[in-house]
């Protein structure tokens, strides 16, 4: 006979068993199926360095590092308490934590350091894994990946390049002789030009003679410089020449600061840990990089180190938001079935995959490009590495936004990682050139060396006839060579699926090759995710999965 207790339908039910909890405490080097393959295959010398960083992404302290750090937001001291300059940001412990785990993995400077083949894609695969933690504290190791190779070519910058080259972190404020690693900050952009450079007009004069390593005084203002506590920055200034770069240290070589003032930090949408500025140069000692009126030059060699960086950044975002979609539509069921089981969700989840698994193996792929050395791996670098930032950056919001939807109103809570992803994916299609300057780029390219189209283009014809989508898709391409600027996104949007669509017909599962292909190229998928129809869900899911 029942009680009377049993049949009260008042009392709550026991709920625990169906409470997902957090995503810890798995390796997202070693669960991850595409890194761990990319890097046997090619740079098999670096899996210790991988497994070591995967071990921290999803570690409880590491995340409530990541969520402190935007929680409690840097703070900016123009003036001591009589009066004096000052112009230092104070950064929450949480922010030096996080620093202090990135650059000690070298998820800045791996491909400098090492001697191995395969150096930058390990540093990529490094970044990648570092994406999935934190984007505020990714954007001065990308910059420091960046500035490295121009330290090391100018000999009066050397001591710089060996410190901001560091395995450490050093957040001291003081000059660079007394302290161990250094980071590095780009200084650009200017209010009344953008992306404009040559509309700059921050004034450099020389102090004795004109020339590379020559000592400069500069005057002017930058609209956005981040980590601005950096302990130098790269910056444009017009010479007497023209357009060009100069160092600019935050110390004088007497001891004293440097005529840097910080004006306002930028109130962001996201990266909000990223102390983002305004400042201001009055005569501040700099040193010139490269010859007057070269300074775009200069910064253009970086460039593509920098939008490596950030395609590889947001296929580690997508990643992150995808662990954490496929963990919770695993452990939550309803209906009877898990999540990811249901008919409705399943094609969801795949479809994410699909996304991250051709997002991932393009910007491993341009990292590949940068660690050859022959003509053929220079051109792929030289026009897939605008590609890929293009179609891996536009793409990453879109994921989030699904993976938000996957776990629903626990996803769109602050205390979940979600939320912080959402409001970081944007910004990588922004930093150093938005889309439409990607896509002018690809036109640039394609009209001045029409040749850099070759080697992706024999890339794809290795997989020819594999699948009637992609031999189609390759012909598109190619019948828009001749007038690249009249289809603009168009044929970078094909470029970029064409060569997503081989990589995985080369690495992946067929699954998943010929799901992304049919979806993607074949015309058979809808406007957004969860449309895929007549695949093995279950597959291409369990390719994504960590283990």
């Amino acid at each position: 006979m029942t009680s009377a207790a049993e049949s009260d339908f008042t009392r709550p039910r026991e709920s625990a068993a169906n409470l997902v909890p957090d995503l810890n405490n798995v390796n997202a080097f070693t669960g991850d199926k595409i890194a761990t393959d990319v890097l046997a295959r090619f740079a098999p010398w670096s899996e210790h360095n991988a497994t070591d960083l995967g071990d921290l992404v999803w570690d409880p302290n590491t995340l409530r590092a990541a969520r402190d750090a935007q929680r409690f937001l840097p703070e900016l001291r123009t003036l001591d308490r009589v009066g004096n300059r000052l112009d230092v940001v104070e950064f929450h412990p949480a922010y030096h934590e996080l620093m202090s785990m990135a650059f000690g993995a070298s998820a800045h400077a791996l491909a400098w350091t090492s001697k191995e083949q395969g150096s930058h894609l390990a540093r990529a695969v490094q970044s990648y894994l570092w994406n999935q933690v934190d984007g505020s504290t990714a954007c001065p190791m990308g910059m420091a990946y960046a500035a490295i190779p121009i330290l090391r070519a100018h000999p009066a910058l050397a001591p710089w390049a060996e410190r901001v080259a560091a395995h450490d972190y050093d957040p001291a404020y003081a000059p660079i002789e007394t302290k161990r690693a250094a980071t590095i900050a780009y200084a650009m952009t200017e209010k009344q030009g953008g992306s404009d450079l040559r509309a700059n007009v921050t004034v450099a004069r020389p102090v004795g003679p004109r020339g590379d390593g020559e000592e400069y005084i500069v005057n002017g203002h930058k609209w956005f410089c981040s980590a601005p506590m950096s302990d130098a920055y790269l910056t444009v200034a017009q010479t007497e020449g023209g357009t060009s770069c100069l160092f600019v240290p935050r110390w004088r070589p007497d001891g004293t600061p440097n005529g840097i003032r910080i004006n306002r930090l930028k109130d962001k949408l996201g990266n909000r840990a990223n102390a983002s500025s305004e400042i201001e140069y009055h005569d501040a000692y700099a040193i010139l990089v490269g010859e007057e009126a070269h300074g775009i030059r200069t910064i253009l060699s970086s460039s593509e180190y920098t939008r490596l960086d950030f395609a590889v950044g947001s296929a580690g975002l997508m990643r992150a938001a995808l662990s954490q979609a496929l963990f919770y539509n695993d452990y939550r069921g309803a209906f009877g079935k898990r999540l990811s089981d249901l008919p409705i969700q399943a094609p969801v989840l795949a479809d994410l995959a699909l996304e991250w698994a051709g997002a991932a193996h393009l910007g491993f792929r341009v990292a590949r490009a940068e660690d050859g050395h022959d003509l053929e791996d220079s051109l792929t670098s030289r026009l897939l590495t605008p590609v890929s930032k293009y179609w891996n950056c536009r793409r990453v919001s879109a994921v989030v936004e699904e993976s938000i939807q996957c776990v629903g109103g626990n996803g769109y809570i602050e205390e979940h990682p979600l939320p912080r992803y959402y409001r970081e994916a944007p910004l990588n299609a922004i930093w150093e050139g938005t889309s439409n300057m990607m896509v002018m780029d690809v036109g640039r390219v394609l009209t001045r060396e029409p040749k850099t189209i070759e080697p992706i283009l024999d890339e794809i014809r290795t997989v020819s006839g594999a699948h009637s989508a992609l031999d189609q898709a390759m012909r598109d391409i190619e019948s828009m060579l001749d007038s690249p600027a009249d289809t603009a996104r168009y044929l970078v949007t094909k470029i970029a699926l064409a060569t997503q669509a081989a990589l995985l017909l080369e690495h992946a599962p067929t699954v998943v090759a010929e799901a992304f292909i049919d979806s993607r190229l074949g015309g058979d998928w809808g406007p957004g995710f969860g449309t895929l129809r007549n695949v093995d869900y279950e597959a291409i899911i369990d390719y994504a999965r960590l283990g």
